[in-house]
C-alpha cells in the first residue's frame, strides 16, 4: 500500500470512530465535545469521500493492467486499455486533490471574526473609500451567507467613515477573509475634486480571528473603563444616556471603543470582545511575523502596513501585488464579487505550504 493510501486509510478509521462517537447521547449532551466532534467529521467526510474514489480508481487501474498482461481475447484488452487512458488521468487529478486536502489547516481558520477598517491618507476620500469597502464586504457576506454586525462607527467629515468596526460570524469565517488585512490603495477622480484628477488615497483593514475565553485571558484588573454618550448624525443616532464604552488595557494601552449597540451593558460586553480579540491578534501577529520571515511567504505576512491591493477606476481594474494577479471586473467587485480573488490568495497559499511540505 502507498504512503498516501495508508494515511487515507488511518483517516478513514478515525472518521468512522467519529461517526459513533456524535450519535452516542452521552456526547450529544456535553454540548462543547459534540460541536468538536461534528466540526472534525465535516472535515474529514470531505476527504474520505475522495479516499473512497482514489481506492475505487487504483483498484480498476490494477484489474485493468491485469487484463492487459493475462487474457487473449483482443476486445477484452481493446476495453482495459480505453479504460486506463481515462484512468490514470483520473488517478492524477485525485493526486493533486488529495495533497491539497492534506495541507494541515490553520486552527484559526474556523473562528469568526471582527474586521477593523480605518482611512489613510486621502482626507475625506479615504472616508467614502471605507464605506466603498465596507459596502463590498457586506455584499459579499449577504452573498455567501455571513452575518455581519456594525460594532463601532466614526463617522468621516462630509461623508464616509474614519472607522468602521464589525463582528463577522458564519462558517470558517477567518480562512475565507483572513488574506484581506493590510492597506487597499485606491486610485480615482474625487467626488470633491472639481479638476478631474486622479488622486491615491489609502486604507487599512484588519481581520482578526474573533479570540475566546480559552485563548487569551484578560486580567479586568489591566483594564479601565470609562462611559461616554454616543455621537452620531443626528436624529435618532445621538444618544441621551452614556451608554458607549470606552475601554483602556493600561499595559499595552490600547484603546476600544463601542458605541453602535443600544444598551451600556450590550456595548461593554461587545468592547471587552474587541479588547480580548486585539490583544490577541497582537500575540498571534508575532508568531506569524517569525513563520513568515522562516518561509518568505507571499500571502500571509501579517503584516497591516504591507500595501496589498490597487483599486484603479480610470481602468476599472484591481490588482492583488502579493500574488501579481489584476482583475478587469471592478464594477462588479464593489458589489461583492470577490469569491475569485479570494481562492486565488488561499491557492497561492496552499502552494506555498505545499513547497514548504515538500
Amino acid at each position: 500500500m502507498s504512503d498516501l493510501l495508508q494515511k487515507l486509510e488511518a483517516i478513514k478509521i478515525r472518521f468512522d470512530e467519529v461517526s459513533q462517537k456524535i450519535v452516542d447521547p452521552e456526547i450529544i449532551a456535553d454540548m462543547d465535545r459534540y460541536v468538536k466532534l461534528n466540526k472534525e467529521y465535516k472535515d474529514l467526510e470531505e476527504i474520505v469521500k475522495v479516499y473512497k474514489d482514489y481506492k475505487n480508481v487504483i483498484e480498476n487501474i490494477e484489474s485493468s493492467k491485469e487484463v492487459l498482461e493475462t487474457d487473449d481475447d483482443p476486445d477484452m484488452k481493446e476495453m482495459a486499455k480505453m479504460e486506463l487512458d481515462e484512468l490514470v488521468p483520473r488517478k492524477a487529478e485525485l493526486d493533486e486533490e488529495i495533497k491539497f486536502l492534506l495541507i494541515p489547516k490553520d486552527p484559526e481558520d474556523d473562528k469568526n471574526v471582527i474586521i477593523e477598517l480605518r482611512a489613510g491618507t486621502g482626507g475625506d476620500e479615504a472616508c467614502i473609500f471605507v464605506e466603498d469597502i465596507y459596502r463590498m464586504y457586506t455584499m459579499f457576506f449577504k452573498n455567501i451567507g455571513f452575518k455581519a454586525e456594525v460594532i463601532n462607527s466614526n463617522e468621516g467629515g462630509t461623508s464616509g467613515y474614519k472607522e468602521i468596526s464589525m463582528e463577522v460570524s458564519g462558517e470558517s469565517v477567518y480562512g475565507v477573509m483572513k488574506f484581506e488585512s493590510g492597506v487597499h490603495r485606491v486610485q480615482r477622480v474625487p467626488e470633491t475634486e472639481s479638476q478631474g484628477r486622479v488622486h491615491t488615497s489609502a486604507i487599512t483593514v484588519a481581520v482578526m480571528p474573533e479570540a475566546e475565553d480559552v485563548d487569551f485571558e484578560l486580567d479586568l484588573k489591566d483594564v479601565k473603563k470609562d462611559t461616554f454618550r454616543a455621537s452620531g448624525a443626528g436624529g435618532q443616532h445621538v444618544n441621551k444616556t452614556e451608554s458607549a464604552i470606552r475601554l483602556t488595557h493600561l499595559p499595552t494601552n490600547t484603546v476600544v471603543e463601542c458605541q453602535d449597540g443600544r444598551s451600556q451593558h450590550k456595548n461593554y460586553e461587545k468592547a471587552l470582545q474587541v479588547l480580548r480579540t486585539r490583544l490577541y491578534q497582537a500575540e498571534l501577529e508575532k508568531v506569524n511575523a517569525e513563520r513568515a520571515a522562516q518561509r518568505k511567504s507571499l500571502v500571509s505576512t501579517g503584516d497591516r502596513s504591507a500595501k496589498i491591493r490597487t483599486y484603479n477606476y480610470p481602468q476599472g481594474r484591481i490588482t492583488d501585488h502579493r500574488i501579481n494577479k489584476t482583475m478587469y471586473n471592478l464594477s462588479n467587485f464593489m458589489n461583492g464579487d470577490i469569491q475569485e480573488m479570494i481562492d486565488s490568495l488561499k491557492m497561492a497559499e496552499n502552494a506555498e505550504k505545499l513547497k514548504e511540505g515538500a
